[in-house]
């Protein structure tokens, strides 16, 4: 019989690039099985799970009602409905194990598992756990749950670290020959620092609106710039960087191993994959978190931030004038870069979380 692994989780980049990273070390260690993923019709893992060779299955998404409404009075009969769909594609294709990392489909995914006697196995990314890996900690037995950081706190989980492609985890900046190949083919130079700034998958329009002031600034500082803005969010910043040949636009990269590899210094949100796959690579950074949610970002980049391997600034204060006055002084600063990027590396976080999350997974279906 074909051995069959449901993946479940999705709604962010935060969420799928894990659980893509554990997918493709359950393949590679066996290759007969069926892995295969569950999410939602709108969420980006209708894109990004198919694009990575993996089938998705998708439920609705029935997000916990949060005030009383007409919708929260759905919202049993909805939520019901989803672990009937998912104990039925668990009994269709045999499945043997569920790995959740969190989303809207995990707690439907969780309860069915926990109802067919399935083994349950949770990576949590964030270092304040959402609510579906709570109740997914408390569906299954310790050991069987892994989490990124240190000090997160969720019943029986053990640290594993980010699930990251391999690109990352192996990725050496101190190899010159690699950096400049990646350099030329973004279109940067070797002669004069690079600052990379990304808002993640979705774009941070703080970021980009703070840059807008100060875009020639950094030209005239002889600061390149590798702007990833998000789809959709770079017009008003690519019309005004026209002129300047060293502020480079771009909607996304393919590859953000390339985007490590030519920074010398990130502007980022510190989303849980962003500040794991920096730390391990050791990439010196600026953290600006999101200042919506349950301020998992702003506790994703503590550990990071006490070593100093990186500073933060929190949203509201993230303007041109931290740019001008903290960003760019700093980019131009090459000793502390080199200080940082040590402290990012002495903290030795994980770079085998997917393989330990499979070994996890094999020891699971030994009972």
């Amino acid at each position: 019989m074909t051995l069959s692994i449901l993946l479940a989780g999705g709604g962010t980049t935060g969420h799928i690039s894990p659980m893509l990273a554990i997918g493709r070390e359950l393949r590679a260690r066996h290759p007969e099985a069926d892995v295969f993923a569950l999410g939602t019709s709108d969420g980006l893992e209708a894109d990004l799970v198919p694009r990575a060779g993996f089938e998705l299955l998708t439920i609705d998404k029935v997000p916990m009602p949060r005030s009383l409404n007409p919708a929260a009075l759905k919202f049993p009969q909805r939520f019901a409905a989803n672990i009937s769909a998912v104990r039925r594609i668990i009994a269709e294709r045999e499945v043997a194990a569920v790995v959740g990392v969190g989303g809207y489909v995990c707690p439907p995914a969780f309860l069915a598992a926990r109802r067919a006697k399935l083994p349950l196995i949770i990576h949590e990314a964030n270092a304040k756990p959402g609510m579906a890996n709570r109740l997914g900690a408390r569906l299954t037995q310790p050991g069987r749950v892994g989490v990124t950081f240190p000090g997160t706190k969720l019943p029986g989980a053990k640290l594993v670290g980010m699930p990251m492609p391999a690109e990352i985890s192996s990725l050496d900046r101190s190899d010159d020959a690699m950096r400049r190949a990646h350099r030329a083919e973004l279109g940067l130079r070797d002669d004069a620092p690079v600052l990379v700034v990304t808002g993640g998958s979705s774009g941070a329009q703080r970021i980009n609106d703070a840059f807008l002031d100060v875009a020639a600034l950094c030209q005239e500082q002889a600061v390149q710039v590798l702007h990833i803005t998000g789809r959709g969010k770079g017009e008003a910043l690519r019309a005004a960087t026209a002129a300047l040949p060293d502020y480079h636009v771009v909607d996304y990269v393919d590859g953000m191993h390339k985007v490590y590899a030519v920074a010398d210094l990130l502007v980022a949100r510190s989303g849980a994959a962003t500040v794991a796959e920096t730390t391990v690579v050791g990439v010196p950074a600026v953290y600006v978190p999101l200042a919506i949610g349950n301020g998992e970002q702003r506790l994703n980049a503590a550990g990071s931030v006490r070593a100093g391997a990186s500073v933060l600034v929190d949203n509201a204060d993230f303007t041109s004038a931290v740019v001008a006055e903290t960003v760019l002084p700093l980019v131009r600063d090459t000793a502390r870069l080199e200080a940082m990027s040590r402290a990012a590396l002495d903290l030795h976080y994980p770079t085998n979380a997917a393989a330990t999350m499979s070994a996890i997974v094999e020891s699971a279906l030994r009972g």
